[in-house]
């Protein structure tokens, strides 16, 4: 059976006495049990709740995994995973790097002992030359956010395998629907689904889906013990939202195509980061080894003048943090999603006063391109107005 046909289907066969097609939303939190030494498989909502475990297994099925976690958002799966490592324990993490997880990892998990260094994951010899025998695990966003850098996912994990190491890849920006990592040899996935998956900016909400028994069982132990589950309204929300992603993301990709090429023609713009066009350095790789695009780019202007005026005239576009969902979003990464990131680190990897990140929506690709026209036309003419 096809995605589109797995997706539209979530929950749809799982509830057995009424036959419910949308699963119910079972808010209890205890589970009676018929007699002692004997349970229905459910005793109490943080181990596995009826609506969260339908979610899980989707999700689980959807990236070709063995089990799935739903989480409270991405950064609550983010720090159950790395509930895996110990003192000492240390990490190679993509360089382009959102910056929450920068700050879970420099400000809380360097706590505990855990350490991290950031390259680009691409350069074989460049991770080989961070490996120490501490070393657990690889860390991959692709696309990562906001430069949308791509990593050859197999290529990684036939590294990282051959030294023992974990292979954990973010895969919020591309969906099951368009990349699935853990068939190109990664261990973990994780997702904000909050972002696609939910896709709608109404539920907050995480998932990691794990490869093999082992793992699989020591992910459901951290799950359960940490406790930062999924409650079981917000795992219907997401079920739901996830029935149409196949729809949505296609019309993302499409909008987000055509905007990013207008863009970079414009002549206010430096350049345009989207792996759809040609020119982008991992163009071939995102070809190889996924089956579309993202909705997200980030366009970096010629003058740092035109960010505000830019901000402040976008009208059908909002100015907000967050991707993925049926409207589109701008955001500026250096004020807002990456401003944890020390300054002279983002400057290096080209997160400037330039860039602007573009979480293109569903709506009409004409209307946003005209709301982007209007906005920087204005821009211009203020700018203008001022010398």
């Amino acid at each position: 059976m096809k995605i589109e046909s797995h997706l539209a289907q979530i929950g749809s066969i799982k509830e057995p006495v009424t036959g419910a097609i949308s699963f119910p939303v079972y808010q209890a939190t205890a589970f009676r049990h018929p007699k002692l030494g004997q349970s229905t498989g459910f005793d109490y909502a943080r181990t596995k709740s009826p609506t969260r475990a339908v979610l899980e297994e989707a999700a689980a099925q959807l990236e070709a995994g063995d089990a799935a976690f739903a989480c409270s958002s991405g950064m609550a799966a983010l720090q159950t995973i790395f509930a895996l490592f110990s003192q000492g324990d240390h990490l190679i993490v993509s360089l382009d790097l959102y910056g929450g997880t920068y700050r879970l990892l420099e400000r809380i998990m360097s706590r505990f002992g855990v350490t991290a260094s950031y390259v680009d994951t691409n350069d074989i010899d460049a991770m080989a030359a961070l490996w120490t025998p501490s070393t657990k695990a690889v860390l991959i966003e692709t696309p990562t956010n906001p430069l949308m850098m791509i990593t050859d996912i197999e290529r990684v994990a036939a590294w990282a395998k051959a030294k023992g190491l974990l292979t954990i890849v973010d895969n919020t920006l591309l969906t099951p629907f368009f990349q699935r990592p853990i068939e190109l040899g990664a261990d973990i996935i994780i997702h904000s689904a909050t972002k696609y998956l939910g896709g709608h900016n109404d539920v907050l909400a995480g998932l990691i889906v794990t490869k093999g028994k082992e793992l699989s069982d020591e992910m459901a132990f951290l799950h359960n013990s940490i406790g930062a589950v999924l409650g079981p309204q917000d795992s219907w929300l997401l079920m739901r939202g996830m029935k149409t992603l196949a729809l949505r993301m296609e019309r993302h990709q499409h909008n987000a195509t055509t905007i990013a090429n207008y863009l970079l023609e414009h002549p206010a713009v430096e350049d345009v980061y989207y792996p759809a066009l040609p020119h982008h350095p991992g163009h071939d790789i995102q070809n190889k080894q996924s089956s579309g695009n993202t909705g997200i780019f980030s366009f970096r202007l010629k003058d740092a003048r035109y960010i505000e005026p830019i901000l402040r005239h976008i009208k059908l576009i909002a100015f907000a943090e967050s991707l993925g969902g049926v409207e589109s979003l701008m955001t500026y990464p250096a004020v807002q999603t990456h401003a944890d990131i020390p300054l002279e680190i983002r400057q290096a990897i080209g997160v400037d006063d330039r860039l602007l990140r573009f979480s293109v929506g569903i709506e009409h690709a004409d209307d946003l391109i005209a709301d982007l026209a209007q906005a920087l036309a204005a821009a211009k003419n203020e700018i203008e107005e001022v010398q």
